[in-house]
C-alpha cells in the first residue's frame, strides 16, 4: 500500500471548493463578501479556516465576536469530523461550491464540542491514531515512536505536508510479512438515517478458514441492510482485500445513501457511495479534474 505513492498523493491532495458566507443576522460594520477556499478532504474545519475567520472579523466589531462555528443548511458542522466525511454525509449530492455559513454567536452547545485551540484538534487526532493502532498492532507501533515522531505526524497534517506526514505514517501501515494483515480493521459506519452517530465493532481482515475478507463481508456482518442481494462482493484495492487505505479513510454516502463507513488506519479519504440497491467506486481523480475547472476562482 505504501508503495502506491501516486495514489496516496491523489487522495491526500483531494480538495472541495467551498464558499463561506457570514450568517445574515451577524452584526457587521460593512457588507461581508463571501470567502472562497479549497478545503483539503483529509483535514479538519477548525484547522484550515484561519483565513476565513480573519476575513469576516474585519467587518465585525470585536465585542460581537465569540467562538466561530459553521453550519450547512441548518446542520452545525462537527469540527472533529474530517472535512471529507462531513461533505460526503451532508452535501455530496449538492452542486459545487459547497456553501457553508459562518457564525460568531449563539454557539449550539447541544450539537457541537468547543474547540478553543489547535491543541484540542491535535489531541483528538492523536487519540484516533492511537485507538486505530491498538486494534491493528496492540499499540506496539505507536508506543515505540518517539514524541518527535508524533509531532511530525501531526505537523504534516496541520501544514498539509504529504512527505512529512507519510514519513511517519507508513510505519502505522506496515505489518509482518508472515501475517495477512492487521489484527483488526479500524472502521466506523456513519448512518445518515438514524440518531446513532456511528457503528463500530471488531472485524478481522482474514476469516477463520484463511480467506481474505472483502468490504462486502464487513457490510453484511455489521450492517446487512446496506447491501442488496444483487450487489457483488466488491473487493477493496490494496494488498489485503479489506485493508483500509489510510486513517481516517472514508467510505461515505450522501443524502440518498443509506450509510457511511470510515476506516481509520492512518490518514486520508477513500470513498465508496453505497446507494439503496448498489454501490460503486467513487474515483477521486475524476472528481479532482472536475474541481480543477474552477480552481482559479478559489484561494489556496
Amino acid at each position: 500500500m505504501t508503495d502506491d505513492k501516486d495514489v496516496l498523493r491523489d487522495v491526500w491532495f483531494g480538495r472541495i471548493p467551498t464558499c463561506f458566507t457570514l450568517y445574515q443576522d451577524e452584526i457587521t460594520e460593512r457588507e461581508a463578501e463571501p470567502y472562497y477556499l479549497l478545503l483539503p478532504r483529509v483535514s479538519y474545519l477548525t484547522l484550515v479556516t484561519d483565513k476565513v475567520k480573519k476575513h469576516f472579523q474585519k467587518v465585525m466589531r470585536q465585542e460581537d465576536i465569540s467562538e466561530i462555528w459553521f453550519e450547512y443548511e441548518g446542520t452545525p458542522l462537527k469540527w472533529h469530523y474530517p472535512i471529507g466525511l462531513l461533505f460526503d454525509l451532508l452535501a455530496s449530492s449538492s452542486a459545487l461550491p459547497w456553501n457553508i455559513t459562518v457564525h460568531f454567536k449563539s454557539f449550539p452547545e447541544k450539537d457541537l464540542l468547543h474547540c478553543p485551540s489547535k491543541d484540542v484538534i491535535e489531541a483528538h487526532f492523536m487519540s484516533c491514531v492511537k485507538e486505530a493502532d491498538a486494534l491493528k498492532h496492540k499499540s506496539q507501533v505507536i508506543n515505540e515512536m518517539q514524541k518527535k515522531d508524533h509531532k511530525q505526524l501531526w505537523m504534516g497534517l496541520q501544514n498539509d505536508r504529504f512527505d512529512q506526514f507519510w514519513a511517519i505514517n507508513r510505519k502505522l501501515m506496515e505489518y509482518p510479512a508472515e501475517e495477512n494483515g492487521f489484527r483488526y480493521i479500524p472502521f466506523r459506519i456513519y448512518q445518515t438515517t438514524t440518531e446513532r452517530p456511528f457503528i463500530q465493532k471488531l472485524f478481522r481482515p482474514v476469516s477463520t478458514d484463511g480467506q481474505l475478507h472483502t468490504l462486502g463481508d464487513l457490510l453484511k456482518e455489521v450492517c446487512p441492510s446496506a447491501v442488496a442481494p444483487e450487489v457483488p462482493n466488491t473487493v477493496l484495492p490494496g494488498e489485503a482485500k479489506i485493508e483500509p487505505t489510510f486513517e481516517p479513510s472514508r467510505i461515505a454516502g450522501g443524502r440518498k445513501a443509506s450509510l457511511a463507513v470510515k476506516c481509520w488506519a492512518s490518514q486520508g479519504p477513500s470513498r465508496v457511495f453505497i446507494a439503496r440497491k448498489k454501490f460503486h467506486w467513487f474515483r477521486t481523480k475524476l472528481k479532482q479534474q472536475v474541481f480543477r475547472a474552477g480552481v482559479q476562482k478559489f484561494q489556496l
